[in-house]
């Protein structure tokens, strides 16, 4: 089993790429992949068809993956001092 830097319910900040800046809680860590769903981030369109079970079909939107190494703890994320800070203006 792989072992991670951040477990499901974590409060993450993307770090690289597209979804750059974003932050959410972890819904599911995908071990086989080294990808993480986080809530809010890297949204997609599903196409889903209508089912005898009564569940309507349609264009459902949920979250798709963003891989670990994108991802940095929240709280790691604020106290980080690679970036710059913002300047209060008098």
């Amino acid at each position: 089993m792989k072992k991670f830097h951040i477990k499901r319910g974590d409060e993450v900040a993307v770090i690289a790429g597209a979804h750059k800046g974003k932050t959410g809680n972890v819904l599911e860590i995908l071990t086989s992949k080294d990808r993480v769903r986080v809530e809010g981030v890297a949204m997609i369109k599903r196409h889903m068809k209508k089912t005898q079970e009564g569940e309507s079909g349609g264009i459902i939107e949920r979250e798709g993956s963003v891989h670990i190494s994108n991802l940095m703890l929240k709280s790691k994320f604020d106290t980080s001092t690679k970036r710059p800070t913002a300047v209060a203006t008098a």
